[in-house]
């Protein structure tokens, strides 16, 4: 016994060795890697940096807009251990033309639900903004109209490994947002809110603010020319410098409320016709009554007026005329009749907010020269705030973390399986000798374990699996995080019940109660038992050779891990859990043929899958150790000379010495059944005939 807790503590040991010492890390890939996956017209660009951001070039060769992968900036781990790597290619609005998966190493996916259903998933990101609040799964509750949460349908079953993409994509294109798209609004943007009324006048508008007057005199303009070589070349600003070079009227039609103060109801109307097929554009009037004028003789409508520019936090705003047609509210003064008027518009989507002080820059031009002049500019510049009662904006909902969706999807079946849990612990824990003794335990047994394959397996899909382990030290590895273990809440709290047993039982509490293809092994005995099919026993030397070979498949599990990961995906499949549990045996046919082999095979063979090759089964024995007690009662008779328990466990648990080996016990309770019985247990059995005889002689 000392020489085999030596063992597995030193396999235990290494394993955490092997994980602190190795540390790997995700290089992006090369130009000719990412070319494929970019669809004409559009080509890859020149790298923007060395974490896999490329330029996306239109068909003239222009920047279109961004592509990058997911890993090198955003390597959340998977069930794998491993990150799930994307493609995303955004426009330079921050709209999502595309999102491909590279790569990954999804359990589930691997050899399990059709790959296919993960690719499609990512589809669904095309034509969204990052502006948009995207959860992924439904929505709770009636919802709200005003809430900014855009919702992306799950995968079912791999809804844990499409969270975990999910966050993976937005962390990567927040960062390459905030990075390069100067500008570009990762939030819900202020709009216009259609149900504000105020009467106002067009006085009410200028003392309040509402509308901005930027007045520049032409004297004003012939200082800023002052000592360039445009000195001097505007003989009306000479001749007449106390005269209005620029009077510059601003105001924001966006509010229906200002917008019917300022234009006239004909106005009024072709502005809301606009504004309902434009719904993201915010419509802003300028005016000058002076000379200077809004545009040159250049200027096409519905294009970005040449003289005309804005900025706002340091990031330029995009300004295109409305092409709208303007007819003021007969009451203004007339001089705005009579002035040079534009309604710009720019798109609320690309950061700009209303309700946030902005700069609107003119240039002033002059020329020197008669033939072939030179053209020489300056900058006249105001500011401009619309306040924000006439807005409103979506409601901000920042998206729940992940985990929490998941235990709201979770949230019955949680419940649950907690009460079952917490009743089974109780069950074992208080009245452990009591249910062994009760005549019907072998019916109360399987019960639970049709329970346990039923709502634990097959409908929770909470079969641990050799993965998770894996995963925890691949992340370790990696130097990662293990949020991933919250993203399958109902395997995690069968993972925590299973470790609190390992201090109170060791690993049979797992792998006799709580196992669905372990139990599924054992239905499949009985049903051998009651065909009375021959029992195969391996001799007491081949059964102790033979429960080594769990500890040999994880040792190459681990060394996989190591040396080759890509195929440790593959090598998993030494368990049938997939097969048998996660997909109903709906599978390739020699997965299949597989796990049911396994299954027949149990008919003869009790539990020989759990007993010899299951190398979760070895994991289980390790963290055993953790057994603060032998909590199996034994007597001094007990293999010497009784030997009855030995012969009656399946699991050939018990030494000839009668003790206990608690690595291989499984917690069926038929030791403790015979222990307790007076009809069954031989030391008893003699004591109580040892009484009947001194009975007898007295």
């Amino acid at each position: 016994m000392v020489c085999n807790i030596s063992i597995r503590a030193i396999l235990a040991g290494l394993l955490i060795w092997l994980t602190t010492v190795f540390a790997l890390c995700a290089e992006p890939l090369p130009r000719d890697a990412l070319e494929r996956y970019i669809a004409p017209p559009m080509s890859l660009g020149e790298a923007l940096n060395d974490q896999g951001v490329w330029q996306l070039l239109n068909s003239g060769g222009a920047e279109a807009g961004y592509v990058f992968e997911t890993e090198p900036m955003a390597p959340l781990p998977g069930f794998s251990g491993a990150a799930i790597n994307m493609l995303v290619v955004l426009d330079l609005d921050g709209r999502f033309l595309d999102v491909q998966l590279i790569s990954h190493n999804e359990p589930i996916f691997v050899s399990g639900l059709p790959e296919k259903l993960f690719y499609d998933f990512f589809k669904q990101y095309r034509g969204h903004s990052i502006s948009d609040s995207l959860v992924v799964g439904s929505p709770y509750g009636a919802g709200s109209e005003g809430s900014a949460l855009v919702y992306l349908d799950g995968v079912t079953k791999g809804t844990a490994s499409v969270r975990i993409a999910h966050e993976s994509i937005l962390a990567a294109t927040l960062k390459v947002a905030r990075e390069k798209m100067n500008g570009i609004a990762t939030g819900p943007p202020a709009f216009p809110n259609p149900e504000y009324a105020e009467d106002l006048t067009w006085e009410d508008l200028v003392s309040e603010g509402i509308v901005t007057r930027k007045l520049v005199l032409n004297h004003e303009v012939e200082a800023k020319f002052a000592d360039t070589l445009w000195e001097g070349d505007d003989p009306e600003a000479l001749e007449y410098p106390d005269e209005p070079f620029l009077d510059l009227w601003v105001v924001d039609l966006g509010p229906p409320a200002i917008a019917k103060t300022v234009l006239s109801e004909s106005g009024f109307e072709e502005l809301q016709q606009f504004m309902s097929i434009a719904t993201t554009e915010e419509p802003i009037l300028v005016i000058d009554t002076a000379r200077h004028g809004l545009i040159t003789d250049d200027f096409v409508r519905n294009t970005s007026p040449d003289l005309i520019s804005a900025e706002q936090g340091g990031f330029p705003i995009a300004l295109r005329d409305s092409d709208v047609f303007i007819e003021l509210n007969p009451v203004l003064p007339e001089a705005l009749h009579d002035g040079a008027a534009l309604i710009l518009r720019t798109d609320r989507r690309l950061g700009f907010d209303p309700t946030t002080e902005w700069s609107l820059r003119l240039k002033a031009l002059r020329a020197h020269g008669s033939f072939q002049p030179e053209i020489g500019s300056v900058e006249l510049d105001t500011t401009h705030v619309t306040p924000a009662r006439f807005f409103t904006r979506l409601e901000t909902v920042t998206p729940s973390p992940p985990w929490v969706d998941a235990l709201r999807n979770r949230q019955t079946d949680l419940i649950i399986l907690g009460v079952f849990l917490a009743g089974l612990l109780a069950l074992l824990g208080l009245g452990l000798n009591r249910l062994a003794g009760h005549r019907h335990f072998t019916a109360i047994r399987l019960t639970i374990l049709l329970f346990v394959v039923g709502f634990i397996g097959w409908w929770g899909q909470g079969q641990l699996s050799i993965a998770t382990p894996l995963a925890v030290a691949r992340t370790a590895l990696d130097g990662g995080s293990y949020a991933f273990l919250l993203y399958d809440p109902f395997s995690l709290v069968v993972w925590g019940v299973t470790i609190l047993g390992f201090v109170l039982w060791g690993r049979g509490l797992f792998c006799g109660w709580l196992c669905p293809f372990g139990a599924l092994q054992e239905f499949a005995h009985h049903i051998g038992r009651l065909l009375h099919l021959p029992q195969i026993e391996p001799s007491a030397a081949w059964d102790d050779r033979l429960k080594w070979l769990k500890y040999i498949v994880l040792a190459v599990l681990i060394a996989l891990l190591f040396t080759a990961p890509a195929r440790l995906d593959k090598a998993i499949e030494v368990e049938p859990f997939k097969t048998a549990i996660t997909t109903f045996f709906i599978r390739e046919w020699y997965y299949v043929a597989y796990a049911v082999g396994l299954l027949l095979s149990s008919m003869v063979l009790f539990k020989g899958f759990c007993r010899y090759v299951c190398p979760l089964g070895a994991v289980m024995a390790i963290g055993g150790l953790l057994r603060g007690r032998k909590w199996i009662n034994r007597r001094d008779a007990c293999g010497s000379p009784c030997q009855l328990c030995k012969v009656k466990c399946a699991y050939g648990a018990i030494k000839q010495t009668g003790e206990i080996q608690y690595s291989e016990c499984f917690q069926c309770l038929d030791c403790v059944t015979i222990h307790d019985d007076v009809a069954q247990c031989v030391p008893l059995i003699l004591a109580a005939k040892g009484r009947k005889l001194k009975m007898a002689a007295e």
